[in-house]
């Protein structure tokens, strides 16, 4: 008998364990009552009826697998996808691989309007991102991922609304394209990255070239400069010079004037230099003299000298 009543009571207390439900922080869980919706129980401590009441299972996808859950997370929430074969506008084909943030903001309706809220994500991305890329050609989904981006968000979150769904961000995981358009690629790359180059080369060269010609420009111009200086240093000292010569000359001739006007020469004196000065001319290398008319009173004025000195003395 007491056998019989420590099992009933632990049946009784699993019966009534199984009423409570305590549910994590930005969770929910939704509670149906014999097959209908009755409530939706919020995060803290919540008592179910056994039997009658029971948690709504939700499929959800993490880390690339499936799996059921009684709790519904109210958080952004990411999904990744496997590439998907695309067909550009220009008849290329690449895998795309994407992914997805969304957040759960109405968890009845993500239980009640779709019967498989993952899978009806994957398909509508899948679709959606087939169709945005057809529309651009190959270097466009290249060089335009955050259009590609934008363009899918919208159209994702307008179609998930009504599952109560609200799509955050879309993003372009990688773009694959195949093999020949890589080579052909890389090939550009190599050849634009060699174009940059020559024409840095170039660039290089032009102002290197400018500098050289800037600085022999400068350098003309200081030589010049230099030159120009010099010369004028050149002419100012040679006339200083002949300034001073002529100082000098005028000096030496003033002096010469004063000696003479000191020793009040005679006029035989005078003559006596005159003939000093004849002599000397005469004896340069020139093979006729001219002897300039005023010498013949200078040589009356000799023999006039020559008699006094002959004549003797009283």
């Amino acid at each position: 008998m007491t056998i019989v009543l420590v099992v009933l009571a632990l049946v009784v207390l699993g019966f009534v364990a199984s009423g409570v439900k305590i549910i994590p922080q930005a969770q929910v869980m939704v509670i149906e009552r014999l097959g209908r919706f009755d409530r939706l129980a919020k995060s803290g401590l919540n008592v179910i009826i056994p039997i009658f009441d029971k948690p709504r299972q939700i499929l959800l996808k993490r880390d690339g697998r499936l799996w059921t859950t009684s709790y519904v997370d109210l958080r952004e929430q990411v999904m990744g996808f496997e590439q998907v074969p695309v067909i550009t506008h220009d008849n290329v084909g690449m895998q795309v691989g994407s992914v997805i943030y969304y957040q759960i903001i109405d968890p009845v309706k993500a239980l009640y309007e779709v019967q498989n809220l993952v899978l009806a994500i994957e398909q509508l991305v899948m679709t959606n991102l087939r169709n945005i890329m057809g529309g651009f050609a190959l270097d466009e989904t290249l060089t335009s991922r955050e259009t590609v981006n934008n363009k899918l968000r919208i159209v994702m979150d307008e179609a998930t609304e009504k599952w109560g769904v609200k799509v955050t961000r879309v993003e372009l995981r990688e773009i694959e394209p195949p093999a020949s358009i890589k080579q052909a690629m890389n090939l550009q790359m190599t050849a634009e990255r060699e174009r940059r180059a020559e024409v840095t080369k170039a660039e290089g060269d032009k102002a290197s070239a400018i500098l050289k010609a800037e600085g022999e420009k400068q350098s003309a111009v200081l030589r010049a400069q230099g030159e120009r200086d010099a010369a004028i240093a050149r002419a100012e000292g040679e006339r200083q010079a002949k300034i001073l010569a002529a100082q000098a000359t005028a000096e030496q001739t003033r002096l010469v004037y004063q000696s003479i006007h000191d020793g009040k020469p005679d006029a035989a004196l005078l003559t006596v230099k005159y003939l000093e000065t004849l002599q000397a001319v005469a004896q340069g290398s020139a093979n006729k003299v001219f002897v300039p008319f005023p010498a013949m009173d200078v040589l009356g004025a000799v023999g006039a000298v020559g008699e006094a000195i002959a004549r003797p003395k009283p």
